[in-house]
């Protein structure tokens, strides 16, 4: 059903996009007109995304090209729908996180994304059509492409024919382009969103699944409960303590007064589920991994032993050091508060056995403790931002293992075009509904696009542009600080 089985195709022309997010549509509920507003059709990307590349075509004028959507084009974690009947059993948690992510449900997730995306299906169908290549490199919030049921619904609703089939392909976690561009997501350097690609399934009692790092399942366990906060952006729930609450009293009380409670099983749903998955052991073949990274590597231009060395550049999972992730859900916190209750009960207790305490006293004895908390909790950071830039440390490994000249990333949702040594790097930021605000007024960061086309001398070259819809512009090669008086300039792109 795709090209993998042939040869490398050469193409003058590559561009990539990433981090589409591409979900099922939130109608909204009656009196919550700010429930993940975020998700609902008018927010969708699909007729930009359209627009796009029929803007591209005209430019190719009929040269070939091929499109790599860099990972995270669907979020199966953040679809929410449940099919009206299922041969198989749904949980109580599935019925309010959303289904797990084994084989048939994620094919029904897929159906529901596409169904709800009609005007980007029919994009990525004309771009094929047109005697264009399209390559779908996995992230951390499509790991459900790993099924083969989920790919097979993809085709199916592409509606190609066998012979365009041939045009589309499925990597698993890098795709290298013209010998001279790799091409990843980059959430295998990020503690918190590394995979496996190469043995993605785990058994979990009589349930096989594609197992989910810790950010997956943070996403699917808590955000999907607290539809105020944007997941597309960090700082929309990566706050301090008064903003937290200054939140709950601007948005939360009115609409979900039962926030906390929410948050604190939702939290330890996470932390349990996390661990859980984490520790089972990979479903693996032994006498059919070789065969695996043969498949891997032809899929992405590759050869194994890339394949194999770039797997060893992998970042270990933040689930292996469990006081790390209870510290970023704030359970290390509850759990302290829970510990000065109960000291404070027992220090009014043994007092009271020799003078005559009111009630109120306990109260006093867990206050003279609080300081201790908010101190240890003034001095906690979050992690987050710093696993983000784990992968700039990596690119000249990277660039040394595959002799290629370019990067590019996706994942961050910060779009970006620097040097790391003697090596190009771009990311290609977001087209997610990333809002800065549960209004979604404040958009978050620029829709943008890489493009590496041939110079007069046939030696490729590589730009980062922001899509206008119409027209697009050339970004500067800085890092794009959306919304701030440092973005970078920009220059009219002219053909």
């Amino acid at each position: 059903m795709s090209n993998e089985g042939n040869g490398p195709k050469s193409f003058r022309h590559t561009i990539v996009l990433s981090d589409l997010h591409l979900t099922d549509a939130e109608l909204g509920q009656p009196g919550r007109s700010l429930w993940k507003r975020y998700k609902r059709p008018k927010y969708f990307i699909d007729r930009s995304f359209k627009n796009l590349l029929q803007e591209l075509k005209a430019l190719l004028n009929g040269q070939s090209a091929e499109l790599v959507l860099n990972g995270d084009i669907f979020d199966f974690d953040s679809v929410m729908r449940l099919p009206l009947h299922s041969a198989v059993p749904i949980s109580w948690l599935e019925q309010r996180r959303g289904l797990f992510p084994e084989e048939e449900k994620s094919r029904f997730k897929m159906e529901v994304i596409l169904s709800d995306h009609a005007i980007w299906l029919e994009a990525i169908r004309d771009w094929v059509m047109q005697g264009h290549d399209l390559v779908f490199v996995i992230g951390n919030h499509d790991l459900e492409l790993h099924w083969p049921a989920v790919q097979r619904e993809i085709f199916k609703r592409l509606q190609l024919t066998s012979e365009q089939e041939q045009c589309v392909r499925f990597c698993e976690w890098f795709y290298i382009s013209e010998k001279d561009t790799l091409i990843e997501h980059g959430n295998q350097y990020d503690d918190y969103c590394v995979s496996n690609p190469v043995h993605p399934l785990v058994k979990k009692g009589r349930r096989i699944m594609v197992r989910l790092p810790f950010g997956n399942i943070t996403s699917r366990y808590m955000v999907n409960g607290m539809g105020l906060f944007n997941p597309h952006v960090e700082s929309s729930f990566l706050m301090t303590l008064p903003e937290y609450i200054r939140f709950f009293y601007r948005y939360a009380l009115r609409v979900q007064p039962l926030l906390p409670f929410t948050w604190f099983w939702s939290a330890a749903v996470s932390f349990w589920e996390a661990l859980g998955d984490g520790f089972l052991p990979a479903m693996r073949d032994p006498l059919y991994f070789d065969q695996r990274v043969e498949e891997i590597a032809k899929k992405s231009n590759a050869t194994p032993t890339m394949v194999r060395t770039l797997r060893e550049l992998h970042t270990h999972p933040a689930v292996f050091n469990p006081l790390k992730i209870a510290r970023e859900l704030w359970l290390d916190r509850i759990f302290i508060f829970f510990i000065f209750v109960g000291l404070s009960f027992f220090i009014f207790s043994v007092v009271r056995v020799f003078t005559h305490l009111s009630f109120w006293w306990g109260l006093v004895f867990l206050l003279m403790l609080l300081p201790v908390l908010v101190y240890y909790a003034r001095n906690i950071k979050t992690e987050v931002f710093a696993s983000l830039q784990v992968a700039m440390r990596e690119v000249p490994m990277i660039a040394k293992i595959t002799s290629i000249q370019r990067v590019v990333f996706g994942h961050t949702h910060r779009a970006e075009h620097t040097e790391v040594g003697q090596t190009e790097v771009l990311n290609t930021g977001t087209w997610s509904p990333a809002f800065k605000d549960p209004e979604c007024t404040q958009v978050y960061g620029r829709k943008c696009f890489a493009w590496i086309k041939p110079t007069l001398e046939g030696i490729r070259m590589a730009e980062l542009y922001v899509w206008k819809n119409p027209g697009f512009e050339v970004m500067s090669k800085s890092i794009d600080r959306p919304n701030s008086k440092s973005s970078a300039k920009e220059q009219k792109w002219k053909p």
